[in-house]
């Protein structure tokens, strides 16, 4: 036998070696947040090729730019991902060792999904959050896997939940008062912030290397901050730089602290109406084309992935109440720590152990800053919209924002949806319970525009036949004679054309509402003489309000009140009522009253 034909046998013989599962060891990582590492571990999870893919997509996330940045919520997606592994580890018992990707399939999600919905209820929001993480992953794991997954898979990562209840009512916005006093709270605490960094730049210019000079002038440790870094504990003991408030003080005379970031961050917030995430990831290049007092602000929103690079336009000038003026602030102020840690990123602070940090997505413990801040500035003595206290909420500083511009424009959506699609700006901006009076006022004033519209003023002459009311409807000579001549009348009033009524079926046919349909008829003609049979029938409408409830009243007297007090009876002078009231007095408790007006009312 040939060594040729061994080796075919050979390879025909050997059956292939089948895919092993990957031995990618212990899923045990960790990641950073804000300088503080959190360990992660999914070791103990089956379906290995699922964990892996999910934890690298974890990863991806604390790493990026984004709301999943404290410990929290990143403890809450882990056990999120534990939670989906085991279900699916249980769905598929005989395949969970070695589980492909592509051996997902749409079932599975919706199946999850249920699950969740049970354990949590229908109302919950719960179900739909998980989910929201769950096929954020996902998607960055068909990112990093584009064939991984199978069609009808990837399609079920086009949307979030088939039927979770989502929390649709958004964020409101705080009262326009809240939004000054914060304002002018940032601006004026930016302007410290600017003295007191200039003024430890022109101290550190007359200081001298303290390791020569000595550490018992104040220039001298602000100008080793300078020239060479910020103080960390192994420079100067605290005994030293106590006279001086600390190690923190004296860096944050020549940079800026955590704390500084807020009336920054707040300031631009209130003037821009930017998104926060936006503000906080600014970089130093991010002004563009200023001209005419205006200047361009670029920024990067990571939630529009079609279209993420936006610019605004926004005022500029030499003062703080424009916002390009508060970025070349910024930039002037934190280009030292900028140029000591060679980053782009507008917002650099340095830690309270000395360490310089950027980019800025929140500092570990921004919850804490912010109220600390409010407190010091007694902003938390402000009351919100339904009189709890104020907390500090950027999101609802633009939504302020976005308010105000809402009214400003009366509602035109046109107008307002700016930065985002009209159906957004319509459900999360434009429908907020700040809105619901103004809401309900434009949709009273729409009504009552409607109901002008189809139905006129009252015609109402003065005895000598000249026009009392506002209406637009033209009489005639011969119309004016014979209302005043009372050859027409009917009952409450007189008639243009008794043959020619809106309320009749035919053309010429007689009109089916004499009585009740005088006070809404374009045919009516109201006089003085018609006045005692009005106001014995208004009379008889305000004794009828003891006899029904007040909704009912409404619906059946309310408008045919509303236009004998306010269309007719108000043409009139308080002589001509008087008058009248003597008139219709002296034929009893009220005139007769027409058979065909007991019928309808009936």
């Amino acid at each position: 036998m040939s060594p040729r034909r061994v080796r075919f046998r050979a390879a025909v013989e050997t059956p292939a070696a089948a895919e092993p599962v990957p031995t990618i060891g212990p899923v045990i990582f960790t990641v950073d947040l804000h300088g503080s590492p959190e360990r992660i571990d999914l070791s103990g999870l089956p379906c290995p090729r699922l964990t892996r893919a999910l934890a690298t997509a974890l990863t991806e996330v604390v790493r990026a730019p984004g709301t999943l940045r404290d410990r929290g919520s990143v403890r809450y997606v882990v056990k999120r991902i534990r939670e989906f592994v085991e279900f699916t580890a249980a769905a598929l018992p005989g395949s969970a060792a070695d589980l492909r990707l592509s051996d997902l399939e749409a079932d599975l999600l919706d199946a999850f999904e249920t699950r969740l919905i049970t354990q949590y209820g229908e109302t919950s929001k719960e179900p739909y959050l998980t989910m929201t993480y769950l096929v954020r992953l996902l998607k960055l794991v068909h990112e990093a896997h584009p064939d991984a997954f199978g069609a009808a898979f990837h399609a079920r990562l086009g949307f979030t939940s088939a039927s979770a209840h989502r929390a649709s009512k958004p964020l409101d916005a705080y009262p326009f008062p809240v939004l000054d006093a914060l304002e002018t709270a940032a601006r004026d605490d930016v302007a410290r912030i600017r003295d007191r960094i200039l003024e430890g730049e022109k101290l550190a210019a007359s200081g001298r290397d303290p390791r020569r000079y000595g550490w018992d002038r104040l220039e001298n440790v602000l100008w080793y901050i300078a020239h060479d870094s910020p103080l960390t504990a192994d420079d100067a003991s605290y005994k030293i730089l106590r006279p001086w408030g600390g190690r923190e003080e004296l860096n944050g005379r020549l940079h800026l602290t955590a704390r500084d970031l807020v009336p920054f961050l707040l300031l631009l917030a209130c003037q821009t109406g930017m998104e926060p995430e936006c503000i906080r990831q600014l970089r130093s290049d991010c002004l563009a084309s200023p001209a005419r007092g205006y200047v361009s602000i670029a920024y990067v929103k990571k939630r529009a992935p079609s279209s993420p690079h936006k610019t605004v336009r926004v005022t500029d000038g030499g003062s703080l109440r424009f916002p390009g003026g508060v970025i070349r602030l910024a930039l002037r102020l934190t280009k030292r720590t900028r140029e000591l840690i060679g980053s782009d990123a507008l917002w650099c602070d340095v830690g309270g152990h000395g360490q310089a940090r950027a980019p800025f997505d929140g500092p570990h413990g921004w919850s804490a800053v912010t109220r600390q801040w409010m407190s010091e500035r007694g902003l938390d003595r402000l009351s919100d919209r339904d009189g709890s206290s104020v907390t500090l909420d950027l999101r609802r500083v633009r939504k302020t924002v976005k308010s105000r511009q809402y009214l400003r424009v009366g509602g035109v959506l046109e107008d307002f949806a700016s930065g985002h699609s009209r159906p957004v700006a319509a459900k999360h901006y434009a429908d907020i319970d700040a809105h619901e009076e103004t809401h309900e006022q434009a949709v009273e004033a729409g009504l009552e525009q409607a109901l002008g519209a189809a139905l006129a003023p009252p015609v109402v002459l003065s005895d000598d036949g000249a026009r009392l009311d506002d209406g637009q409807a033209a009489l005639t000579a011969r119309e004016i004679e014979s209302a005043l001549s009372g050859e027409q009348d009917v009952w409450l009033a007189s008639c243009r054309n008794f043959f020619a009524s809106p309320f009749a079926r035919k053309p010429g046919a007689a009109c089916p509402v004499p009585a009740w349909g005088c006070l809404e008829c374009p045919n009516a003609v109201f006089t003085s003489r018609h006045l005692p049979s009005l106001l014995s029938f208004l009379d008889f409408l305000e004794r009828q309000r003891e006899e029904y409830p007040a909704a009912e009243w409404t619906a059946r007297f309310g408008l045919a009140w509303d236009r004998v007090v306010h269309g007719v009876r108000a043409r009139f002078s308080t002589r001509q009522i008087a008058t009248a009231q003597a008139i219709a007095e002296a034929d009893g408790d009220r005139l007769l009253l027409p058979a065909s007006f007991l019928e309808v009312i009936a």
